[in-house]
């Protein structure tokens, strides 16, 4: 009997030994943290790694993940400042900071944060018209997120940030805006279209007058080279001329040289009455006959005078 008493007080202190290690020994994961309750009253709290409490005394009351949680909440109907009825749903975005207060702080944290963020939804949707709710989804998410995470501090949660999924209005609405957004696109259709237009008119006016005054230009350009050309023509023939009558003056000086420009004075008058004759029927005689005379007369003394030289 003494041997049976001593075995049985051995297997009976293997089991407490075993139910000590398996209730005292506690091995947590990574990014949690377990909260231990000492007799029904907060202890500690066990951080990643292994951990040692006291069994049947001590027990782990709460389990918190350490990583950002992402908490889906319920899509709800919110009334916009031009009351219309807009479903709004979103995705808020949450981390415990502080495994005590998200365990004793509120009865359940989560349930918390999602009820506030949807009632400060509904308190910015309501102060917004339905164009601009569409248009600043980032000032509403960053209201929410300020709204959360100061009420959140007591129940030991980070509200990191909140995200609009989802701005649903009623289908007259949706319709109606569908055809407003049809009408603008056809409008700046139009709108641009007459620009081009204009554009092309304006294109077409300035090539016109470019060429117009390119036109001028030439014209202009090409009447100084005719003035010039002209100019330097009755220059040339001045200058010819007054050198002919210089070599005429000087042959005037030399022996014969009056009786020889005499001579042919008399040639071209004579040749100019014979053309005028010849232009029709009628006779043309000078009014002074005795003139013509003497001025045949002349010419042909300075001819034989010349024969004679």
């Amino acid at each position: 009997m003494f041997f049976g008493d001593i075995a049985v007080v051995a297997v009976v202190l293997v089991v407490i030994a075993v139910l000590f290690v398996q209730q005292g020994l506690k091995v947590v994961p990574q990014q949690s943290a377990w909260v231990v309750e000492r007799l029904g009253r907060f202890h500690t709290v066990l951080n990643p790694g292994l951990n040692l409490i006291i069994p049947f005394i001590d027990r782990v009351a709460y389990r918190h993940s350490l990583k950002e949680i992402p908490l889906d909440t319920p899509a709800q109907v919110c009334i916009t400042r031009d009351n219309t009825q807009l479903t709004v749903d979103g995705v808020l975005f949450y981390q415990v900071t502080n495994p005590e207060l998200a365990s004793y702080g509120t009865s359940d944290y989560r349930f918390a944060i999602t009820q506030l963020a949807q009632t400060t939804l509904r308190s910015m949707v309501g102060r917004m018209e339905l164009d601009k709710t569409f248009e600043e989804r980032e000032i509403i998410n960053k209201a929410i997120v300020q709204a959360v995470d100061e009420a959140a501090t007591n129940w030991g949660v980070k509200v990191l940030r909140y995200e609009i999924k989802d701005l649903t209005p009623p289908p007259a609405i949706l319709k109606a805006m569908q055809a407003q957004i049809t009408a603008e696109r056809e409008k700046r259709a139009v709108v641009a279209t007459s620009e081009g237009k204009k554009m092309e008119q304006i294109n077409l006016a300035t090539g016109a007058r470019e060429a117009a005054i390119a036109k001028s230009e030439g014209e202009k350009q090409a009447e100084i080279n005719r003035a010039q050309g002209q100019a330097a023509a009755t220059l040339a023939l001045a200058e010819a001329t007054a050198e002919a009558l210089r070599k005429v003056a000087a042959a005037t000086r030399e022996e014969g040289g009056m009786n020889a420009v005499s001579l042919q004075v008399a040639e071209k008058y004579v040749e100019a009455f014979a053309n005028i004759a010849k232009e029709g029927n009628t006779l043309i005689v000078p009014g002074n006959m005795g003139d013509m005379s003497a001025m045949i007369s002349s010419a042909m003394k300075i001819m034989e005078g010349v024969k004679r030289g």
